[in-house]
Formats: structure tokens, C-alpha cells, sequence
């Protein structure tokens, strides 16, 4: 066990809100893998290009190459969420109703990424701006999400339940992604064009992420706020009183903040494979781009079991152990890619499993991890810095992956080079001291003289 010898009992009632807690994952996970993950930076590579002149558009009176369009989305997305993620979560720790909350920012974020359908001809402008919105949403709903674990699930069981809920998202997430696959990749069969095909398929994961969340919504109870920071005020207002206050005081949890350091450098470098294994499949090893989204699938259905299995390790020998040990299985993995022989199959599909095998878990056992460290009454707000420091510092990977490959010509040196995200961060994660960490979040953390 994690924290205690003592098992909590798990009553029928607790039972469904934590199933109707991981059908959230199920509900996101379809924006993450069939927007954000495959179809968005194709097709708005492809409107933007017809809107180009001379093989460039201009985005705010700056001239840029309609391949780069998508990148610079996301960034622009990425840095207004590390900058509007923490003042949610100290508004959401002040409010008993999480779920409405929840269900709030999924349908907005849902709503703009449906907009995604109209986005055709030359008309990019509303697809940049229906996804920055959309992937806003995404991430405050993320927050919010992530801190209502905090409420359902007691320390001991929270391995297992951030365990299943990553399961149940690549699940649902892989099962719209498929069926995606088929239309997009048969598209005649349909009687549809290419083009329609992505829409609709960009449409589908806009009602899969709507109607899911209706789950967690009804199924989730209210509970009120707990050892929130007193201020005077509307809400907006005791909310940054509350944010001030936690930045002020993060310093008596330097448990929490090591961890912290350590998961923004090996996260860094998890996404970076992630975001990075298209390119290399294609670039480097010459598979078409049907075989690589295959793979992806693949990973998609191993990273089920990978999550599953690694919370079960975790009741056993704890999260932090885990962890490491896929830390060094992250580190063998950037290691074959170097060697990896272009175009043979079962090598690269041998690789893709093994970042199924590790994916899930890694990241489902850091939430739970994460979550043990924090003081009660401040979950949403530490999980929103958990959000936003990952999203600030998210370029750093994708900046060594690129500067390597510019001074080497290779995207095999490129990939071998994100070890150094998992070398560094496992040695930061050995500093962890969990049990002091458990402790300064149960007592209010080291008091200061």
C-alpha cells in the first residue's frame, strides 16, 4: 500500500462515483487522441495552405509557413493555460459544486471543438481559434477532474483509481480513434470525401467528449470546500487572495515541489516521444502513415493493460517505486529507437507496444502520487499548478528534439537525447521523500521560524 496497512472499505455507493469518475477519462480522451493527437494538424496544414500566398498566411500580421500553423496553435494554447490554470483551481477549491464546474468547461471545450466541422476552404482562422478554446477547456476541465480524485478516493485507494480512469481513457479514446480510422482511411466506401470524413470524424469526438461527460456529472456528488484561505470579496476576488496565499506559502511543501520538479523533466520528455514518434516513423523509418497510425492504435490498446498493471504494482510496492522503473523503461526505449532498423515492422510495432506498456502508467500513478503530497482544501489549486507548469514547460523537449536533429540530420540522435529528460528527472524523484511528503501535507507542512 501506499500510505496505510489498512485497506478502506469500498462501499457499492463509492463504488459507482468512482466509475462514473473514470468515464470522464473515457469522455476527454476522445479529443486528445482523435483532435489534438491525429486529425487537427493535418487538416488545418491542408485549409491553411489554400489560403496561402506564396506558400505563406499571415497570423497577426507575421508571415507563417502553413506547416508551422498547427505548432504555434498549440503553443499559443499552452502558454494561456500555464497562465489561467492556476487562477481556476483556486476557484475551484472554494465551490462545493466540482462537478458542474467539470461539466461546465468539458461542454464549452466540446462546443468549440464541434466548430472544428465548419472549419473548410480557406477559412483556418476559425479552426485556430475553435482549438484554443477547446484545448483551454480541456485543461480546466483536466483540473478540475484531477482534484475531484482528491474528494472520492482515499489516500490508499487512489493508485487504483487513477490507474483505472487513464485505462478507461486510452480504452475510449482508442476505440473512437479507430473507428475514425476506418472512416477517414475507406472514405469512398462511405461515399464521402476525404475531407468530409475528417470533419466528421472531428465532429465525433466533439459529441463523444459532450455526452460522456454527462456521467460524471450526474454521478459525482457535491462536497463542501475544506481549509480554504480566508479573504474578503466576491469569488474572483478570495480567489487570487487564495492564489496569493498558496504561492506564498508552496515553500512548506518542499516535498510537493520536488516532485513537481521531478515530473515536469521525465513528463517533458514522455510527451516528447509521444508527439515525436509520427515524425520519426515516417522520416526516419519510412513507413507510410497508415502503418504509424496503426501503431498508434496499438499503443492506444497496450497502454490499457500498462495502466492497469502498474496500479496494481503500485498497491504492492507503492507508486514511487513504479515509477522509477518506468522511468528506466522510458530510458530503454529512447535507447532502441537509436538502433531501431528502418523499415522492419515487428521491430518498430515491438517498440510501440512498449511505450504502451508505460505510458498509462507512468502518468496515471504521478497524478495519484502527486495527489498524496497536497494539503486538503487546496487540490484543485496544486493540481492546476501540476497542469500549467507541464503545459509551460512543455517546449523544452520538442526544443532539444529539434536542435539535435538540426546539428545531427538525424531524428535518431534527436530521440536518444529526451533520455537525459528521464535520467534527470528519476534522479530528482529519488530525493522524494514520500512519507515526509505525506506527513507535511497532513499537518499544513514545515512552519516556518
Amino acid at each position: 500500500m501506499t500510505t496505510t496497512d489498512t485497506p478502506t472499505v469500498l462501499t457499492p455507493e463509492r463504488r459507482r462515483e468512482h466509475r462514473a469518475w473514470y468515464t470522464y477519462d473515457w469522455a476527454n480522451s476522445a479529443f486528445s487522441t482523435t483532435v489534438a493527437g491525429v486529425l487537427f494538424g493535418p487538416y488545418l496544414i491542408a485549409i491553411a495552405e489554400e489560403a496561402a500566398v506564396d506558400d505563406r498566411i499571415s497570423v497577426l500580421g507575421v508571415a507563417v509557413a502553413p506547416g508551422a500553423l498547427p505548432s504555434f496553435t498549440i503553443t499559443a494554447s499552452t502558454l494561456l493555460s500555464a497562465l489561467l490554470l492556476p487562477l481556476l483551481g483556486a476557484v475551484a477549491d472554494r465551490t462545493a459544486r466540482k462537478r458542474q464546474l467539470l461539466g461546465g468547461f468539458a461542454w464549452a471545450g466540446a462546443a468549440a471543438a464541434a466548430l472544428l466541422f465548419f472549419v473548410q476552404g480557406d477559412n483556418w482562422e476559425l479552426g485556430v481559434v475553435s482549438f484554443i478554446v477547446a484545448n483551454l477547456c480541456f485543461g480546466a476541465a483536466a483540473v478540475v477532474n484531477d482534484s475531484i480524485l482528491c474528494l472520492i478516493a482515499e489516500p490508499d485507494e487512489r493508485d487504483g483509481v487513477s490507474s483505472r480512469g487513464w485505462a478507461a481513457g486510452y480504452a475510449g479514446g482508442g476505440l473512437l480513434l479507430a473507428v475514425n480510422f476506418v472512416v477517414v482511411s475507406m472514405h469512398e466506401t462511405f461515399g464521402l470525401t476525404e475531407g468530409m470524413a475528417v470533419r466528421l470524424s472531428l465532429l465525433s469526438a466533439a459529441i463523444w467528449w459532450a455526452a460522456f461527460t454527462f456521467v460524471p456529472y450526474l454521478g459525482i456528488k457535491d462536497r463542501a470546500p475544506l481549509a480554504v484561505e480566508p479573504a474578503e470579496g466576491g469569488i474572483l476576488q478570495r480567489s487570487f487572495g487564495q492564489l496569493w496565499a498558496t504561492l506564498k506559502d508552496m515553500r512548506r511543501y518542499p516535498v510537493a515541489l520536488t516532485f513537481l520538479v521531478a515530473y515536469l523533466f521525465f513528463n517533458d520528455g514522455i510527451q516528447t516521444v509521444i508527439s515525436s514518434a509520427s515524425i520519426y516513423g515516417v522520416e526516419e523509418l519510412g513507413f507510410a502513415t497508415g502503418t504509424v497510425l496503426a501503431t498508434y492504435l496499438l499503443v492506444q490498446a497496450v497502454a490499457v493493460a500498462g495502466a492497469l498493471g502498474f496500479g496494481r504494482a503500485a498497491a504492492s510496492y507503492g507508486a514511487k517505486p513504479v515509477i522509477l522503473v518506468g522511468l528506466v523503461i522510458w530510458m530503454l526505449i529512447v535507447t532502441a529507437a537509436l538502433f531501431l532498423p528502418a523499415g522492419e515492422l515487428v521491430p518498430f510495432l515491438l517498440l510501440g507496444a512498449a511505450i504502451g506498456i508505460v505510458l498509462g502508467g507512468t502518468q496515471a500513478l504521478s497524478r495519484s502520487y502527486f495527489s498524496l503530497l497536497i494539503p486538503q482544501g487546496k487540490e484543485a489549486e496544486y493540481f492546476s499548478f501540476y497542469h500549467a507548469m507541464e503545459r509551460g514547460t512543455s517546449w523544452l523537449g520538442t526544443l532539444v528534439f529539434g536542435l539535435v536533429y538540426t546539428v545531427a540530420d538525424s531524428y535518431r540522435p534527436a530521440v536518444f537525447a529526451l533520455i537525459a529528460f528521464f535520467v534527470i528527472g528519476g534522479a530528482i524523484l529519488t530525493r522524494v521523500d514520500t512519507a515526509k511528503g505525506i506527513e507535511q501535507a497532513r499537518t499544513g507542512g514545515v512552519q516556518r521560524a
